[in-house]
């Protein structure tokens, strides 16, 4: 049976494997769905902090704010 997914091999420590396994026992879902949804999260995470330092860069003091119904106007 063939997928649409890309595979790819990795090599985990014992330590990241059996904490996998335990989320996926967990969760009753296999090793490779628990690893992918996993790696999602970390990926939007880092999206976050990405989008984050943006913003940390355009906050200046002393700058005036509008209200969400004045924003929306």
């Amino acid at each position: 049976m063939s997928t649409t997914k890309t595979r790819i091999n990795i090599s985990l420590p014992d330590e990241t494997r059996r904490a996998l396994m335990g989320l996926a026992i967990r969760d009753k879902v296999p090793e490779a769905t628990k690893a992918a949804r996993l790696l999602e999260l970390a990926l939007e995470i880092e999206e976050d902090q990405v989008w984050n330092k943006i913003a940390e860069k355009r906050d200046k003091h002393k700058t005036k704010y509008f209200s969400h119904e004045q924003a929306w106007k």
